[in-house]
């Protein structure tokens, strides 16, 4: 029996315990019943253990059902949402002790109040369906749960990096050659890259690279520039350094199949970032950028370009770095998409270190704020941009609140093969720190604006970059006049 699932284990725990309570049974007269010691029956019950034949027969015997109706696998009817839980593998898909979550815990909080939890879940299922959450949905949003945990800075990642420059005598200046990195993948873990592998395939050009792992083939595509490549390399190191078995095997994930793939995938981009932008190099960069007295979008530049990196895979670094190295921990980072034809914009890349009080994607069909400069920008965008990069900056006050952010936001005009324009923007909180930490914060050329969340919620009536009506605002304001007509009623 101990091949035993742990969706068999936790089903089986719970109708032990349910028909132990039914029956008035305490945990140690139920022991004593069943021949079996106190310790053994918790951790049946709380879905730890699976006993063997003979202990079954024992506890179906004490408590006076039949040995086929305890092992059939089936709950009572107050526990079927609990049962769709479980059969959707969920529990299993997500690594609950990443989050300190012991599983026997949830399992005895589910044991407690059946009911009221399975009321839960039948809610959470069904707003899911309504808003068309897929699974991957949920997974996204525990891998960003998961990021912000450990301010998006893992020092064991870190220390293989440090580890694997070491060993291969990588250089810490950028730029690292890609050549290099190729050259190791192919000695070293017998990689065998394919340089234009993907141009025979159509459907395949949005992929930067697809690794075929039976023959070991890296297939790349030709139109990557020498830092793609470089990235693609240090993706697939991170995959053989790290020693990490379930992953996808596109350069992009695609229908990501488990939580752990996900969560792989973030581990080898952070140690290809981690590896192409050396920690203290940045720091040191930095530290020199936050002690100018004005704004300097072009010194922002000349860093990035140091790296050749691009802005996400830039501002992605500074994610790592600022939380640890500045104490800059109220943060996030969010990637707006925007398609001129339609005039429509969304999120698809975003992380928040402090408590999301900024645009963070949503499934409504709201409008975000125009204010925000990471969309403002996007509509500055001049029609033929003289550089690749146009660089903006924002002191966001968020309205009716105390809460200012530092918004330094790139935006890249033409987004190569889509009709996507992009800009990414890395918010830091203004406080105290921040003040004595970066110098030019309060320099007179950078526009101070009043911002919300979507034209939907904001009251503020004279706006003039509102793009939809306050509806939510106008809901609530009727329900306010309904509930004050009826108090004034009522005391009639």
């Amino acid at each position: 029996m101990n091949g035993k699932s742990k969706q068999e284990k936790i089903v089986l725990g719970l109708k032990i315990r349910q028909l132990r309570e039914d029956q008035g049974f305490s945990a140690s007269e139920m022991s004593k019943k069943a021949k079996i010691s106190t310790s053994y029956l918790n951790e049946i019950e709380k879905g730890k253990k699976y006993p063997k034949p003979q202990k079954l027969k024992l506890l179906s015997a004490a408590l006076g059902v039949d040995y086929n109706r305890l092992t059939n696998g089936k709950l009572p009817p107050n526990f079927e949402p609990i049962l769709r839980l479980l059969e959707s593998n969920f529990l299993n898909d997500l690594p609950l002790d990443l989050f300190k979550i012991d599983l026997p815990k949830v399992v005895e909080l589910i044991a407690d109040a059946p009911a009221q939890v399975g009321a839960f879940i039948s809610t959470m299922v069904d707003l899911s369906q309504n808003y068309a959450l897929q699974r991957e949905s949920f997974y996204f949003a525990a891998l960003r749960s998961y990021l912000e945990l450990h301010d998006n800075y893992f020092e064991e990642i870190e220390a293989a990096v440090r580890d694997f420059v070491t060993q291969y005598n990588i250089p810490t200046e950028p730029p690292i050659p890609a050549a290099q990195l190729a050259q190791i993948l192919s000695e070293t873990y017998k990689y065998k890259i394919i340089e234009g592998g993907l141009d025979d395939y159509a459907e395949l050009a949005k992929f930067r690279s697809v690794m075929l792992p039976k023959s070991k083939q890296l297939l790349l595509n030709s139109r990557l520039t020498d830092h793609q490549r470089a990235f693609q390399f240090g993706k697939e190191l991170g995959f053989q350094f790290l020693k990490i078995k379930e992953r996808a095997f596109t350069s992009s994930l695609l229908r990501p199949g488990s939580f752990n793939e996900i969560l792989n995938h973030s581990k080898s981009i952070y140690f290809a970032v981690a590896l192409l932008m050396n920690e203290d190099q940045v720091v040191n960069d930095l530290t020199s950028f936050f002690k100018q007295a004005t704004w300097q979008p072009d010194a922002l530049l000349t860093i990035m370009q140091k790296y050749s990196a691009s802005p996400e895979m830039f501002y992605h670094r500074l994610t790592n770095i600022l939380p640890r190295a500045f104490a800059l921990n109220d943060l996030f980072f969010i990637r707006f998409l925007h398609r001129p034809a339609k005039n429509h914009f969304e999120v698809d890349r975003e992380l928040h270190l402090d408590d999301r009080r900024y645009p963070h994607r949503n499934e409504l069909n709201e409008h975000y704020c125009r204010r925000w400069i990471g969309l403002s920008s996007l509509n500055q965008l001049p029609e033929e941009a003289t550089t690749d990069y146009q660089f903006y900056i924002q002191r966001s006050r968020y309205f009716e609140t105390a809460d200012e952010y530092l918004c330094l936001t790139i935006a890249r005009a033409n987004y190569p093969g889509q009709k996507t324009n992009v800009s990414v923007t890395l918010g830091l909180r203004i406080d105290n720190h921040l003040k004595q930490t970066i110098q030019f914060w309060d320099d007179s050329t950078i526009p101070v604006r009043i911002v919300n969340k979507t034209c939907e919620r904001c009251p503020i009536m004279d706006c003039r970059e509102r793009v939809a009506s306050p509806v939510i605002v106008e809901k609530r304001e009727k329900s306010r006049r309904i509930e004050q007509v009826l108090e004034a009623l009522s005391s009639k």
